[in-house]
């Protein structure tokens, strides 16, 4: 798989949704964490400006990927949509009984309000036990936080990811629900 990264805008990045598992081979994975309640169990991976979900349920996986790569799987591709703007999108899986939601925030910052708002999601970050990673571009220094909550019949994901180049910040929150 070609990982190539199209230039930092807002219209690169896209929530792309699989009804599978997806490999961990095919990501440059900087960081990784699992939680199990119950019947399902939800792991997060974090990479550069990026993130995957993996929820699993029964018989149910399914990922959850956001990502400024062109080229990612296919085989499994439930829905795809680009990131600009703000989104919101459900699915249901009806056979596990499974819903997915999505809620996606994309804005552009000056440098001054990029960094206050880089040091302000660090710190959310460690507060709530988040997986952080952080990395530097050719303009300065970018995030990503990955925040999980797991509840008894609902796994909540809050993610945030900040590219210095271009002064970008998106921010995602995902619902797994089981019934």
């Amino acid at each position: 798989m070609n990982t190539t990264a199209k230039s930092n805008n807002v219209q690169s990045h896209q929530v792309l949704l699989y009804g599978r598992a997806l490999h961990p081979e095919l990501f440059p994975l900087r960081g990784r964490q699992v939680l199990r309640n119950g019947d399902y169990e939800i792991e997060s991976w974090a990479m550069n400006g990026s993130h995957l979900l993996r929820f699993e349920y029964h018989t149910l996986c399914c990922c959850e990927l956001i990502t400024d790569v062109d080229r990612n799987p296919t085989q499994g591709l439930v829905s795809s949509f680009l990131c600009a703007g703000e989104h919101e999108f459900e699915h249901r899986f009806p056979k596990d009984r499974v819903n997915y939601m999505s809620s996606v925030q994309t804005e552009t910052l000056s440098e001054n309000l990029f960094a206050a708002e880089f040091e302000e999601l660090l710190e959310l970050g460690r507060k709530m036990n988040a997986l952080i990673h952080r990395w530097n571009d050719e303009v300065g220094q970018c995030l990503t936080v990955l925040a999980m909550q797991a509840l008894n019949r609902e796994a909540h994901i809050q993610a945030y990811h900040l590219i210095a180049n271009g002064g970008l910040v998106l921010r995602s929150q995902t619902i797994f629900e089981h019934s």
